[in-house]
């Protein structure tokens, strides 16, 4: 199964619960020039619009692909900027005959690109002096309260998942993406930014949440959604919300 295209099959519930990015951040790749009036920018993988109308705000045009027609049209309606146009592709498959971009932007989506492909196609559709930015969200610890109910959900319907490092960190400093950004011999080495900060969550919204994170698929329907029942449950049992700790992290790599 194609796990990254497991995000179409709910790509209404995508819409409604995937949270955008802080103003911080673009406000960031404008100072770092990666953002302008008059930039280009190309977005992979933007899923329902999280953060293309921000981009939109920031630049002259946009053109936003991602694999998935039901997010493309979530996101065609989410989306108010005019300068925007939006493509249903792979960024392997993106017709990049002549094209030539100031920014090519990925938000929670570059760890589904073939690394044999992307850094050298994004190099190869950037202006001189253009930038790759990748970018992501990733959960922190669990509050100590909730974990004794969430480790034993686990336990039952997911066992030895508990612990384990959530895919999201990925984009951890300690992660891959300046190394590998590093290897291509393409760019110059990233720059990174870091964004702390908090998603509170009722039962009702962590469920919903759950059922749009990919890394649960491996699981079968039947023992995934009495997970997702079981740590809805239990924030429910700790008084009904949950303040979820998260940070984002921001790599920009202007073009060698």
């Amino acid at each position: 199964m194609n796990f990254g295209r497991a995000f179409d099959s709910v790509a209404d519930l995508y819409a409604e619960v995937r949270p955008g990015y802080l103003p911080a951040l673009f406000d960031d790749l404008v100072a770092m020039g990666a953002l302008g009036p008059l930039k280009a920018v190309l977005e992979v993988g933007c899923g329902a619009g999280q953060a293309t109308e921000d981009l939109a705000r920031r630049s002259g045009r946009v053109v936003a692909i991602d694999p998935g027609e039901r997010l493309i049209s979530n996101a065609r309606r989410g989306v108010s900027a005019e300068s925007v146009s939006f493509i249903v592709s792979t960024f392997e498959n993106f017709d990049a005959t002549s094209a030539s971009f100031d920014l090519i932007a990925s938000a929670q989506a570059w760890h589904w690109v073939d690394p044999e492909v992307g850094f050298t196609k994004a190099a190869s559709m950037l202006r001189p002096d253009g930038c790759l930015a990748i970018f992501g969200h990733v959960p922190m610890m669990v509050p100590e309260a909730l974990q004794p109910a969430f480790r034993a959900a686990f336990d039952t319907y997911w066992p030895g998942a508990w612990g384990q490092s959530p895919p999201q960190s990925w984009y951890l400093p300690e992660g891959p993406v300046s190394s590998m950004v590093a290897a291509t011999r393409l760019f110059r080495p990233a720059e990174h930014r870091g964004y702390s900060w908090t998603w509170t969550f009722d039962p009702d919204l962590f469920g919903r949440y759950l059922r749009t994170d990919s890394s649960y698929h491996v699981l079968a329907e039947a023992p995934r959604f009495a997970l997702f029942d079981a740590l809805s449950a239990a924030i429910a049992d700790q008084g009904g919300t949950y303040d979820s700790a998260w940070e984002t992290h921001l790599y920009v790599a202007r073009k060698a």
